[in-house]
Order: structure tokens, then C-alpha cells, then sequence
């Protein structure tokens, strides 16, 4: 599906919805290593702010599974006109009053590969009901998803919502963004439409050393890194959470502060200089850094 112009454009990634088998568990993780607070609880719902009081994730009883991913949109978009575009668009849509704490309104939409996206207008903080402890990372920094077909997936949310390609690995990875850091949203090539993994943003290499420490004393095998990736140049580790997904913890991604010039701040571990968007093919891609664990499998091949 191709449009003239996007529909609306995606801005900010705000907060991811997941289901889970066993919903007090993994709450327990959230708490205790990440570093999430509890908002508040509807039913059987929960929802978990990070330390700049912004609603972070959801968590609901269910099989295993990401449900949502919530981006925020220009507050000078009109919803209703909104919704009427996307339904021309041959989207499912619905509009919502005061679903979610901070949130007063929201208009969510079916991907053509059956994601449920959620767009916000505006949010008012919503500070956790506890004190905020262990990583305490600073925010929900991307969303990789698998997809059988990352560029019609890419084309998509090129096409509708405005997101920008920033890098591929040849032609199963592609990077995209929504603001100025190299990527919020990805697409990962794989048989069907699921999770790949869910990427939390830490305050720098102190912090880093802090989470391996802390994920290690927590009996968190971290199962690749710490590596300075190639594309967008981050700085990560991955681990599992209770529920198998993978998690990546992260600093010091690249950011393409003027869409105009084309190249990414200039930094002294890129390997093109000026660092562009490019496709990046063959091994090493990583600047350093010893390549994933077997345990990693959704990067090892």
C-alpha cells in the first residue's frame, strides 16, 4: 500500500503493551531490574512509569505477547480527521477517551500485519506510586519487530506515518525513525509478525557497567555484548525477561539532528565519515565486540 504524503507522522515512541502468563512476576522484573514504578492498577492491568513520570508499559494476563506500541503524534493533528484517513487507508481504527493514565485520548489503528499501533496527543506526568530503584533507565528507546517482509513493512510506515529509513542489513534489517535518534521502530525479516526485542535507553558507560553488574547479581545471563554496534553505533547488552523476550539495554545511539544535511552527528567511532544511511553487508558490523551467544538466536544468523 503507497500513499502521496504520510497520513499523520509518528514523533516520540511511548510505551508498549504486553500480555503475560504470569502478570506479578513479571511486574517483579520490571521493578527490580529495569527500574520501572508502578502507576496504578485497572482490573487486571498495570501500569509502570519510568523516573521522568511518563507511562512506559502495560502489562495485561495473557499468553506471552506484545499487544500494543504507543507513539505520540502533533498535538496540531486532528483526531477525527485522523481516523477518517486511516480507514481510508483500509486501517482499523478506534478512538478512545481517558484510556490510560496521562493520557486523555487515543486513536489506535491495526497494522496491515495485525500490530495494534496507538497514537497520543499530549500526556500529563504520571509519577509512580513507589520509589523508583534499580536501573532506573531513562526510557523506552525502541521497538524491533519480525516481519516477513521488512521492506513492504518499511514502505508502510514510511508511507503513512512518516518514519524515516535510517540504516539496513542487507535486505533483513531495516532501522527506521521517527525524531532524531537512528531508530525507534524496526523490522526484522522472519517467518510471521512478532516481537524481536524491546530496547531500554541507560544514561551512559557507567550506567552500562552498573546494569551488567546488576543483571548478574539478579542471575541474568547477558547473551551478547557489551558491543559497539555499526548501525546507529549504540552501545549494548542483551538479556531475556521472565516471559523469553529479549531485552537490550543501550546508550549513545546515533542522532541525525537535521534531516536536511543527511548525515547522523558526526562521532569518532563511525565508520564513514560523514555517517549516512546506508545497507550495511558481511561481518564484523559492529565496531568491537565479540558477536552474539548462541542463546541469541534472532541475531545469530
Amino acid at each position: 500500500m503507497t500513499t502521496q504524503a504520510p497520513v499523520a507522522r509518528f514523533t516520540r515512541l511511548r510505551h508498549a503493551t504486553f500480555r503475560s502468563p504470569d502478570s506479578e512476576r513479571l511486574l517483579d522484573y520490571y521493578r527490580g531490574v529495569i527500574g520501572l514504578g508502578v502507576i496504578g492498577r485497572d482490573g487486571d492491568r498495570i501500569f509502570l512509569a519510568c523516573d521522568s513520570e511518563q507511562l512506559s508499559l502495560v502489562i495485561e494476563p495473557g499468553e506471552a505477547a506484545l499487544t500494543s506500541i504507543a507513539f505520540e503524534i502533533s498535538s496540531n493533528v486532528e483526531m477525527e480527521a485522523l481516523a477518517a484517513a486511516l480507514k481510508r487507508a483500509d486501517l482499523r481504527t478506534e478512538l478512545r477517551s481517558d484510556p490510560l493514565p496521562g493520557i486523555s485520548r487515543l486513536l489506535s489503528f491495526i497494522d496491515p500485519e495485525g500490530t495494534r499501533f496507538e497514537l497520543i496527543q499530549g500526556w500529563t506526568p504520571t509519577p509512580a506510586q513507589e520509589r523508583i530503584g534499580a536501573l532506573a533507565v531513562t526510557k523506552l528507546g525502541h521497538v524491533a519487530l519480525r516481519t516477513p517482509d521488512p521492506l513492504a513493512a518499511s514502505e508502510f510506515y514510511a508511507n503513512v506515518m512518516g518514519l524515516r529509513v535510517s540504516d539496513w542489513v542487507e535486505d533483513r534489517f531495516v532501522f527506521m525513525r521517527s525524531g532524531y535518534e537512528h531508530h525507534t521502530l524496526n523490522f526484522a525479516l522472519a517467518p510471521e509478525r512478532s516481537l524481536h526485542h524491546l530496547a531500554f535507553e541507560l544514561r551512559g558507560a557507567s550506567h552500562m557497567q552498573q546494569a551488567c553488574d546488576h543483571l548478574a547479581r539478579h542471575k541474568l545471563n547477558i547473551l551478547w555484548g557489551p558491543v559497539r554496534h555499526g548501525p546507529g553505533h549504540n552501545t549494548a547488552i542483551y538479556h531475556r525477561n521472565p516471559d523469553g523476550h529479549l531485552i537490550e539495554l543501550f546508550f549513545d545511539l546515533d542522532r541525525m539532528i537535521d534531516e536536511e544535511l543527511g548525515y547522523f552527528d558526526p562521532r569518532p567511532w563511525h565508520r564513514d565519515r560523514p555517517q549516512r544511511p546506508k545497507v550495511w553487508v558481511g561481518l564484523p558490523r559492529d565496531v568491537w565486540g565479540l558477536p552474539p551467544s548462541p542463546e541469541c538466536v534472532e541475531f545469530a544468523r
